[in-house]
């Protein structure tokens, strides 16, 4: 029992499939989405700096790497169900969030209940920090989908996927990583070889140009 349990519960991360119940040409894990998501944040973050705003690594980094990890109580759901109605999402972060919680209080000394307790929380806030998870977690979300519409994986989710996460990123259209990654990650993605070009491209414009006329 103990810290023993929660290392232990890391390894489980890696068998946790994100998506579950579709057809995918590449799984991918809790694990290695919290991985991404930390490096991806890492640079946003680096642009934001540059750009001359102050950046608080630690909570950034504790953000990133922690944010998932209450889905190991309650698996991985589809984002368009996740994020279908404000109360639909925030009902599912209460229910990782006290999951979370018991578990800390039944395996962590008393000690560190309430560091942990906050570690675990989603970690999507008002705070530069927060939003820039937010960011970092749709950008990953946008190369998983991506990845199978480059691979003319037929499921439709995929679309539906990529048009919800640009979205969700446009809506931070105002910081300077989001700029970054618009004027600059964007295009190259658009211009890789053997995708179905014609409606991903419009969709992408139509998405970008909504938000950049706010």
């Amino acid at each position: 029992m103990g810290i023993h349990n929660y290392f232990k519960s890391l390894s489980d991360l890696e068998h946790l499939f994100r998506l579950p119940g579709k057809f995918k040409y590449q799984s991918h894990t809790v694990a290695a989405h919290s991985f991404k998501v930390t490096k991806i944040a890492q640079f946003l973050g680096t642009i934001e700096e540059l750009a001359g705003v102050e950046v608080n690594w630690r909570a950034l980094y504790e953000k990133a790497l922690n944010h998932d990890y209450a889905e190991l109580f309650t698996g991985d759901i589809k984002t368009p169900v996740k994020y279908a109605t404000k109360e639909l999402k925030d009902l599912f972060s209460q229910v990782e969030e006290q999951m979370a919680k018991k578990f800390v209080e039944q395996e962590f000394p008393e000690e560190l209940q309430s560091i942990y307790v906050e570690r675990f929380k989603e970690g999507k806030d008002d705070t530069l920090e927060g939003r820039i998870l937010s960011v970092a977690d749709k950008i990953d979300l946008l190369y998983e989908s991506f990845g199978e519409i480059l691979k003319r994986n037929p499921e439709p989710l995929f679309l539906e996927i990529y048009k919800e996460a640009l979205s969700t990123i446009m809506e931070f259209h105002d910081m300077n990583c989001v700029q970054y990654f618009i004027e600059n990650i964007l295009p190259d993605m658009l211009s890789e070889e053997f995708i179905p070009y014609n409606e991903l491209n419009y969709m992408t414009e139509m998405i970008v140009q909504k938000y950049e006329k706010k």
